[in-house]
């Protein structure tokens, strides 16, 4: 006979877990997170951290304004996030969103500038800036797209490599619109005309961000959960060998969803330069493209979940801007505490999928 040893740690996968308790897990971590933070923050300014979140939450909510900013941060973030579910859902690794909200940029700043003396009413120029930046964005999303059905190129460098080009392109297009003249930025497009601006909405600057966003939140949940099209897209991200037994064209709804993602990032790009920055640049998506990845993956591609994740990670980020602000502190700091809140986070999910076993198992075996 022979003794086999089985590993003290073993991890399977859990079969399901009811939605409060993966909250409850959730909810931990960031408790946790926010110990981790207390402690770094002590050790690097000697401050109570109690006094530093004060700060932070009253760095994101103290004023009208700093709440108004909040919003429209978060109202971009969950346009990417929700122009990336469609892609995901069919685990199609849409890494593009970067360059899909640049070139929508471009194309909105390109119609600012060359129609916004035009004459047009204001809101017949902002219909086509949407147009505009919705066509550049669905090209660029499909262009990977059509190369994965035809030739099962990999989706996720060639989107990554995609955002380069996209850069480029900004960078060719400012030395042609720069203002003033050797400045080599854009500046504020009609700053004077404010032809191309979004106009006040609720009594608020942007409050059309806000409407345009949970209009197309609330539009993408129905269409992934209850339309033949999201039915499609849930088949083929399950097992594409299964859809084609189900007779779906796999290659249509690789195509078909991808130039949809891209399109609402390009559409994201439209509000960057209409109703945010009223300007184009590299920076114009900020980071967001990849944020919006964790948004999108955290939510399980949950478009209404992704509101919440959006709300928290923007929050995050303004609060620790704000602490670094006040006290002083390096922006390397506030980059730190919401990396660790995100890591945690992300962590968590690793405990609501997965279960560990610890302790020695011995079982016998039949000596040949």
């Amino acid at each position: 006979m022979s003794i086999k040893r089985e590993p003290f740690v073993r991890i399977s996968k859990r079969d399901g877990m009811a939605r409060w308790k993966s909250w409850l897990i959730r909810l931990i971590a960031v408790v946790v997170s926010l110990m981790i933070n207390a402690i770094i923050i002590y050790a690097i300014s000697g401050l109570n951290p109690l006094l530093v979140y004060k700060e932070m939450f009253e760095g994101v909510f103290g004023t009208t304004r700093r709440m108004w900013a909040w919003i429209r941060d978060m109202m971009l973030l969950l346009c990417i996030a929700v122009g990336l579910a469609p892609a995901f859902k069919m685990r199609f690794w849409n890494i593009g969103a970067e360059g899909q909200i640049l070139v929508g940029g471009i194309g909105a700043a390109a119609c600012m500038i060359y129609l916004g003396s035009a004459g047009l009413p204001n809101w017949l120029l902002l219909v086509i800036m949407a147009a505009a930046s919705l066509i550049a964005g669905a090209i660029w999303g499909m262009i990977p797209a059509v190369f994965k059905a035809q030739w099962n190129t990999n989706e996720t460098l060639f989107t990554l490599m995609m955002n380069y080009i996209a850069i480029q392109l900004t960078s060719f297009f400012i030395p042609i619109w720069e203002h003033p003249a050797g400045s080599n930025t854009v500046g504020t497009i009609n700053s004077v005309s404010k032809a191309g601006w979004f106009s006040p909405m609720f009594g608020q600057m942007y409050g059309l961000n806000v409407l345009i966003v949970v209009l197309l939140t609330i539009a993408m949940y129905i269409y992934l959960k209850y339309s033949k099209h999201g039915y499609e897209i849930g088949v083929v991200g399950e097992s594409e060998n299964t859809a084609r037994y189900a007779a779906i064209n796999v290659k249509k709804v690789v195509i078909r969803s991808m130039t949809l993602s891209g399109a609402i990032c390009g559409l994201a790009g439209f509000l960057a330069v209409a109703g945010a920055d009223h300007t184009i640049s590299t920076d114009t998506s900020g980071g967001r493209g990849f944020i919006a990845i964790i948004v999108a993956w955290l939510a399980k591609f949950n478009t209404l979940v992704m509101v919440l994740i959006a709300a928290m990670i923007v929050f995050l980020d303004k609060g620790a801007i704000a602490i670094a602000s006040k006290f002083q502190l390096s922006n390397d700091v506030s980059n730190i505490l919401t990396g660790v809140i995100l890591f945690f986070i992300l962590g968590s999910e690793f405990f609501i999928n997965y279960k560990l076993k610890f302790g020695f198992v011995h079982k016998e075996e039949k000596a040949k």
